[in-house]
Order: C-alpha cells, then structure tokens, then sequence
C-alpha cells in the first residue's frame, strides 16, 4: 500500500502543469535557477519557488548554492 500512496503522491505533484514543465526543462540533467524555470514554465518566480518546494520536499528535485544563486536539478537515486 505505501507505494501506491508514493505513486499517487508523485501523479497529484507531476499532474500540475507547471511542475510537469518544470521537470521536463529539468530531464537534460542541468541545474537550473527559479527564475529560469519560472521562465519555461511561464509562471512567477515566487510561484516557481513554491513549486521547487513542493518538489523538493518529494525528493525529485535537489538544490545546490553557488554564491548567490542556487540550482536545481533532478534528484539523482540509486537503485
């Protein structure tokens, strides 16, 4: 049963519109800041940021800073 939970948790985040954007700007494997997913996914950034949360929180994005900015990217697992 709690994998049919984690798959109707990842359908319910990835069924958003602009999360499913944003993932997809995402599969080439570059980082990228939320202003730029933002921009792909047609959103505000501040929207973008609350999007990357619930991401993150989910375990399919990661972020890393780099000075002032921070980048995020698909999170890596193995199997």
């Amino acid at each position: 049963m709690i994998a049919v939970h984690l798959i109707a948790e990842i359908a319910a985040l990835v069924g958003e519109p602009a999360r499913a954007t944003m993932l997809s700007a995402l599969l080439d494997g570059r980082a990228l800041t939320a202003s730029e997913l933002a921009y792909a996914a047609r959103v505000t950034p501040q929207t973008a940021s609350t999007h990357l949360a619930k991401l993150t929180e989910a375990g399919l994005v990661s972020s890393i800073r780099d000075g002032r900015h921070r980048y995020s990217g698909l999170r890596r697992r193995k199997l």
